[in-house]
């Protein structure tokens, strides 16, 4: 009987600790990230590049994690939601931004924003990277970047953008700055009203996102001088990248794209980066992914962590440079 009982009271401790493991198991799996739904912050308005971007990434890394809502908060070059997200707060820790070059423009334009552009900020992942073209009407008499910064030195040309501070304005004004020419800034509003006055030769060369023109330079409207990145552009094929192009005019070092990368509070928890990245490179390496990349010229980001956050500064340090030399700080 003795040896009943302690075989019963035997049975009941290890039923206890099998019921207090299971339930400890349970609680570290529900409090694993993400316990909610992630919300994507978009500083753009609907319908932009931006906006479709995020639209296909929230889609793809869905399937990875729990639901992801994409929300829209436009305003002041994509300052307004950024500065919603350094602050913080309710929700924080399920909150991601996708940054772009506004991120640093903005900063650059105004330096005494009520964050910082760094340090306010854990930087997950650049997502995204989409070259800029530069670009002139296809019966211009320049077919050479040689033989427009030739031009652009003896006489005043013109370049257009879809408004001020954005990525393509200020990769006009680095081409300005760097090779010493006669560049007059046009500014419209918006790539709506920007690209008709280019198709029209009503400005001599732009510094336009792929996507945008790809189409014109395909049907001959437009003709591709460069590529903004550092290598050619498997989309483009024939056309150089700016730094070959323009060896001796200053452009060695000339480099600039439009990319888009996840960005998140400083708060973020340490255990959902580490789950978020796992989920990106998995995204990323998805076929999914690499098909919609050639969509719009695009290629896949490589920077993550603390590299993706060098590159940000490196791209802040440059467009505050940039802003300084142009008399755009405000």
């Amino acid at each position: 009987m003795i040896k009943a009982m302690k075989f019963r009271l035997t049975r009941s401790i290890l039923c206890a600790v099998g019921a207090a493991c299971v339930a400890l198991g349970s609680t570290a799996q529900a409090d694993e990230w993400p316990e909610d739904n992630i919300r994507l912050v978009v500083p753009y308005s609907a319908g932009g590049t931006t906006d479709l971007l995020s639209r296909k990434v929230a889609d793809l890394l869905q399937r990875e994690l729990n639901t992801v809502i994409v929300e829209n908060r436009p305003g002041a070059g994509s300052t307004v939601a950024t500065g919603q997200l350094a602050r913080g707060g309710r929700g924080s820790d399920h909150m991601l931004l996708m940054a772009s070059p506004g991120h640093t423009i903005g900063a650059a334009i105004y330096p005494n924003l009520r964050y910082d552009p760094v340090e306010d900020f854990v930087f997950v992942r650049n997502v995204i990277n989409i070259p800029n073209v530069m670009v002139v009407p296809g019966d211009s008499p320049y077919n050479t970047v040689a033989e427009f910064v030739e031009a652009a030195r003896e006489q005043e040309l013109s370049f257009s953008s879809p408004g001020i501070g954005s990525s393509i304005h200020m990769s006009g004004e680095l081409f300005k700055n760097l090779t010493k020419s006669n560049l007059v800034h046009v500014p419209f509003r918006g790539s709506g009203e920007a690209l008709p006055a280019l198709l029209a030769g009503d400005v001599d060369v732009a510094f336009e996102n792929m996507p945008t023109v790809y189409p014109h330079i395909q049907s001959g409207k437009l003709k591709a001088l460069a590529v903004t990145t550092p290598n050619e552009s498997e989309f483009l094929p024939g056309v150089p990248a700016m730094q070959k192009a323009g060896e001796g005019y200053g452009l060695e070092n000339y480099e600039t794209s439009a990319w888009f990368g996840l960005i998140a509070h400083k708060s973020f928890p340490e255990d959902g980066l580490v789950t978020l990245q796992k989920a990106l490179d998995t995204m990323m390496s998805g076929e999914d992914f690499q098909k919609f990349l050639p969509q719009f010229g695009a290629v896949a980001g490589t920077e993550a962590g603390d590299d993706f956050r060098k590159f940000v500064q490196d791209e802040l340090a440059k467009w505050s440079e940039v802003a300084e030399q142009a008399n755009l700080k405000r």
